[in-house]
């Protein structure tokens, strides 16, 4: 499982860098959204969850989840919800004062 697990976010990874090196502003922004979705995968499996356990600890109960890694995915999934929209504005004012979407600001024909 930790081998799928670690195929899984290598590829989003992988993806997302070669989309981010992209020339126009489309893959960039899929590129951002895969590298999020690698590191909140990873932070979400770092945190070694537990089924069936509850994330608060109390007198009777012997084995609780951690809830941190939890929080630091919805942390992580606002902040990269956020950034995806302020790319996304700032590419679309980029290609309506420069006339195109190359994301090294040259104009090509």
């Amino acid at each position: 499982m930790e081998l799928l697990i670690a195929i899984i976010v290598g590829v989003l990874t992988a993806c997302g860098v070669y989309l981010s090196l992209r020339g126009r502003t489309f893959p960039v922004v899929l590129g951002l959204t895969f590298l999020s979705y690698a590191v909140n995968l990873f932070l979400l499996i770092m945190g070694r969850l537990t089924i069936g356990s509850p994330p608060i600890i109390s007198e009777n109960v012997m084995h609780y989840a951690d809830p941190l890694p939890q929080a630091l995915v919805l942390t992580a999934i606002v902040i990269s919800f956020g950034m995806t929209a302020f790319v996304i504005v700032l590419s679309l004012k980029a290609f309506l004062e420069m006339g195109n979407d190359q994301v090294d600001g040259k104009h090509k024909p």
